[in-house]
């Protein structure tokens, strides 16, 4: 299958076969990474999703892509660039929604992938646009409130699921940004599923095995 051009820059899995109802899973790398990186894991995950990992809009130099600028201050410390990360948001709706229409797939069954700032765009994009998204496997990342959509609190959330899993000795995210999630996700009346393993800012085998298995009932249950 030759690749189309889009608006952003991305590798593909396709699905064995693809259908109207073929499910697609968009995979959203850390910062300072790109779209190798999530993809190692496509092979490994199941057949019938077509996989999409995409390169974040945001070039740093020397090397590797972000979705949004992280500053550093003397007076502030450290601090993302809020307006970066809508602004990927949005590039992420159009390109989903251009992916889907390129390769044929059911835009009523979309999942995403995130890993640190991808997991934080994932959930915002996801919490915002709850109608747009079934699934969130969400590593190593943390719900940001200053992205959301206004008004996303009053949207109906009871179609979207989500795996979340954290490293208890993160050193780049703290644990309880991310323990913050579920309590979050509970109020929205999310079905969600929060898991710790004893790693750093990594996703461990068994981290691995686990949220696969999670999606592999998920795909069943839609």
């Amino acid at each position: 299958m030759s690749q189309q051009a889009l608006s952003l820059e991305y590798l593909t899995r396709p699905s064995l076969e693809i259908t109207n109802n073929t499910p697609v899973l968009f995979m959203l790398h850390g910062y300072g990474s790109n779209e190798e990186d999530l993809f190692s894991f496509a092979s490994e995950l199941p057949k019938e999703i077509f996989i999409i990992s995409v390169r974040a809009p945001y070039k740093l130099e020397p090397f590797g892509h972000a979705w949004y600028a992280i500053n550093f201050d003397a007076q502030n410390g450290k601090w993302s660039d809020d307006g970066e990360a809508i602004l990927s948001c949005q590039k992420m709706l159009t390109f989903i929604k251009e992916a889907c229409e390129a390769y044929s797939l059911n835009e009523d069954n979309i999942s995403l992938l995130g890993f640190s700032q991808g997991t934080i765009l994932s959930y915002a994009i996801a919490l915002s646009y709850p109608e747009k998204i079934k699934n969130v496997i969400a590593l190593s990342g943390y719900i940001n409130e200053g992205i959301l959509a206004d008004g996303y609190q009053h949207k109906d959330h009871s179609n979207l699921s989500i795996y979340a899993s954290h490293g208890q000795v993160d050193q780049v995210i703290p644990i309880d940004w991310a323990q913050r999630a579920p309590e979050f996700l509970k109020k929205l009346g999310i079905t969600h599923k929060f898991e710790e393993f004893p790693v750093g800012h990594g996703v461990a085998p068994q981290n691995f095995y686990a949220f696969r298995s999670w999606l592999e009932e998920a795909l069943k249950s839609k």
